[in-house]
């Protein structure tokens, strides 16, 4: 992952054992559905020195269940009803939920700028051509 905050607080389940809950944020922007969670044990995932990141300790061919709140209706009171959707994935499609940022493009930095600067050139005459027109009249 690639933002802090995607793993949660240590709790203990109904059978005893201790896990953490694991947020995958949308790959999407413009969706504004809650955020899909899986949970592990602590001592399988790790955030890196500079919580910017986790590395975790699964099977490689093994599945996960991920699940997310989905608002099922809204009730006579006009308070919203939530289910729960679940889907199963392999370990392999896991990691490339927790890693989007490998599928963005990666152009320079400053390629892009000079796109931009191409394109506001294009936008917008310069000063020295403004100041010119004006001489001339």
């Amino acid at each position: 992952m690639s933002e802090k905050g995607f793993v949660g607080d240590p709790f203990i389940s109904r059978n005893g054992k201790e896990l953490v809950e694991v947020s995958i944020p949308n790959p999407d922007k413009a969706d504004t559905r809650p955020w899909e969670t899986f949970v592990i044990s602590p001592k399988m995932i790790h955030e890196n020195k500079f919580g910017k990141g986790v590395w975790m300790k699964l099977p490689e061919d093994g599945m996960t269940r991920l699940s997310r709140s989905v608002k099922n209706g809204i009730d006579d009171a006009g308070q919203p009803i939530w289910g729960r959707e679940t889907r199963e994935v392999t370990n392999a499609e896991l990691k490339a939920l927790m890693e989007p940022y490998k599928d963005r493009s990666r152009g320079s930095v400053l390629s892009d700028l000079s796109d931009r600067k191409e394109e506001t050139a294009a936008a917008k005459p310069s000063w020295k051509a403004f100041r010119h027109q004006d001489v001339a009249r």
